[in-house]
């Protein structure tokens, strides 16, 4: 199914995505590792790719353990699950287009800063519930992406502005590496906060969920420094 679904995407991104090619149009004489390390030493660059590290903690965090705690905490059946990601995954559907013009109506930062907050309440309550009816983790998962929809969609646009048209297949490369590197790193991290109990119960669950809430804190941050610079970037490109 998955290989299935892949070549899908693979037709549909040779036949409707424009690419983008403009910064290969200005020439340069820097070779590969030239441009690499140009790319690396930029501070810019680097708080953005800081940003992204902790971007990605969130979701890696607490997605490896979604089924056991579904199961074991939540009390949820084993056929429930798939009834509950089928849910939850056509409201993102729903939902990502929708948030996507409400970052462009809000602002980003603003719409970055709100789906950050939303996070922090949801998550905080998620990782603190037990035995829960279906219907109410429908819920609640609903409201967690979609307030992790509103963080990704604002960020990688605000991210996205970041770079020089030169650097740009470098610098989003890169923060493409940092995101997958970062999101390992927190999973063991992750792995090192939670334990299962002989009954099966994952302990410490509610740690993780302070530990999360603590990082979307720091984004929050983070990102305002990126959305600084892209602003002054953009004020400076219509003078």
């Amino acid at each position: 199914m998955i290989v299935m679904v892949s070549v899908l995407v693979a037709v549909a991104i040779l036949f409707f995505l424009k690419p983008i090619d403009a910064h290969l149009k200005i020439k340069t004489d820097r070779n590969a590792f030239t441009h690499l390390f140009k790319t690396i030493s930029n501070s810019t660059y680097l708080k953005t790719f800081a940003a992204t590290t902790l971007l990605a903690t969130g979701g890696f965090m607490m997605m490896p353990f979604g089924a056991d705690f579904g199961v074991n905490n939540l009390k949820l059946t084993l056929k429930q699950l798939p009834t509950l990601y089928m849910i939850t995954g056509i409201a993102s559907m729903i939902l990502g287009p929708l948030i996507g013009r409400l970052s462009d109506a809000w602002g980003k930062y603003r719409a970055f800063v709100v789906g950050s907050m939303l996070m922090i309440f949801i998550v905080i309550i998620y990782c603190n519930l037990g035995p829960t009816p279906l219907w109410m983790v429908v819920g609640i998962n609903i409201v967690m992406f979609a307030g992790i929809s509103a963080r990704m969609i604002s960020s990688q646009a605000l991210i996205s502005a970041v770079p020089e048209q030169m650097d740009r297949g470098a610098f989003m490369s890169l923060n493409s590496s940092t995101q997958q590197i970062s999101g390992g790193i927190a999973s063991y991290i992750a792995g090192m906060i939670v334990v299962q109990a002989p009954s099966g119960e994952l302990l410490h669950y509610d740690t993780l969920g302070y530990v999360v809430a603590g990082s979307i804190i720091i984004t929050i941050a983070m990102i305002w420094f990126v959305n600084q610079y892209v602003a002054a970037k953009l004020h400076k490109a219509h003078l």
